[in-house]
């Protein structure tokens, strides 16, 4: 039974998901029109789609011509494994972990390196470690945005210029919505999934001239996968980041790539997207700080991500019910309003805190958050009260 009247207005676009993320507004699949298909990525025309992604994707990001950018195998997880199994082992590392990815990553470390000199640093849902106490003659790792949790780094000012480790920065969710300080970041890895709206499958390696050069002078121990391998004889295997990608790209998800790069040009390139990011995640915030009953996991405002915007509930009658009970709760809400076609896909990572978990991303129309959030109010409200 309904306790109350439903909101008037619906979100134009229901599509809240953390990943793959809500398309560029106005997206159809005229998009792809132009897409190579049939046709080898290795040919004239097929190299010339990947080096357009990689040029504009340097334009738009501001990453300087010192760092190299390919496009590699398997998503964000395949760009962080191909930097990780290529670069680690030099020296001791640290590995920084507050979502679950960053666990995973250590995890990977740990028990399928099998590096011995390992430190993981480790802080809760919700919060970041200490950044000031980060052992920079290591390799650091960490995620720059935790998808998971809804924190992201500050800033750079943690990571300092005369670091003798690499700094190795999963962004998924931080590139093209947050500023990332390339002088700082000796790699970092992205999907196109995320911010941009585009499709799954590939991931973004960005290297710095540092990685480059323990590419080059370093070889790991353990056998090398062949689509890991960005070196040999001692050089940077240069094509890969000019567009000769390792394994066989889908021609169509790099068409979708480009039109997103190109919405994104044309309304301002990162500060334009850095905006509409922002503004969606003020919407948010202003309708939390009005609630009698959400509340953000990431309390401290300066590591609150402005993409994958978490959610607990604080209501004292929710809190009590026990953990079964909250999931049973959560759940219901969350297909009451999948149900109604409001959102789709916006419940809490699966190792998360129970709650909710909304993109706000660049490709996120504000207005559909403001539509959003009455009827999370009314989801949740017809819930408690059947309970």
């Amino acid at each position: 039974m309904t306790t109350a009247s439903k909101p008037a207005t619906r979100p134009a676009n229901p599509n809240f998901s953390s990943g793959p993320c809500a398309k560029r507004p106005g997206w159809t699949v005229d998009a792809l029109s132009g897409a190579l298909t049939g046709r080898s990525h290795r040919s004239g025309p097929g190299k010339k789609r990947l080096a357009e992604v990689i040029d504009r994707t340097r334009a738009i990001l501001g990453v300087p011509d010192t760092h190299r950018i390919g496009i590699v195998p398997a998503s964000d997880t395949g760009a962080v494994e191909m930097a990780m199994w290529s670069l680690l082992g030099a020296r001791g590392v640290e590995m920084l972990v507050w979502e679950s990815f960053g666990k995973g990553w250590a995890t990977d470390v740990v028990k399928q390196l099998k590096l011995q000199d390992v430190k993981v640093t480790e802080a809760g849902y919700g919060q970041i470690p200490d950044l000031s106490k980060v052992d920079f003659s290591r390799d650091v790792v960490f995620t720059w945005n935790g998808t998971t949790s809804g924190v992201k780094c500050p800033n750079g000012d943690w990571i300092p210029d005369d670091r003798q480790g690499l700094t190795i920065a999963d962004s998924t969710s931080a590139a093209f919505a947050m500023d990332l300080p390339w002088d700082k970041l000796d790699v970092v890895t992205y999907s196109w999934q995320k911010v941009m709206g585009g499709e799954a499958a590939h991931g973004m390696l960005i290297l710095g001239p540092r990685a480059v050069e323990r590419l080059e002078t370093y070889t790991p121990s353990w056998p090398m996968p062949k689509i890991f391998v960005m070196s040999k004889g001692g050089k940077l295997i240069e094509g890969i980041f000019k567009g000769e990608t390792i394994n066989t790209p889908s021609m169509i998800a790099v068409e979708d790539a480009i039109d997103g790069l190109k919405w994104a040009e044309s309304i301002g390139g990162l500060d334009g997207l850095k905006t509409r990011s922002e503004a969606n995640l003020a919407a948010l915030e202003a309708w939390v700080g009005g609630s009698s009953w959400a509340a953000f996991l990431a309390e401290d405002k300066a590591i609150r991500s402005n993409t994958s915007v978490c959610l607990l509930v604080k209501d004292p009658a929710f809190a009590a019910l026990d953990a079964d009970a909250q999931a049973a709760a959560l759940k219901k809400m969350i297909k009451l309003l999948d149900e109604e076609g409001v959102a789709y896909d916006i419940g809490a990572y699966r190792d998360a805190p129970a709650g909710l978990r909304i993109w706000a991303g660049a490709t996120v129309e504000t207005s559909d958050l403001e539509a959003l959030t009455p009827w999370l109010d009314w989801a949740y409200a017809d819930v408690m009260a059947g309970l």
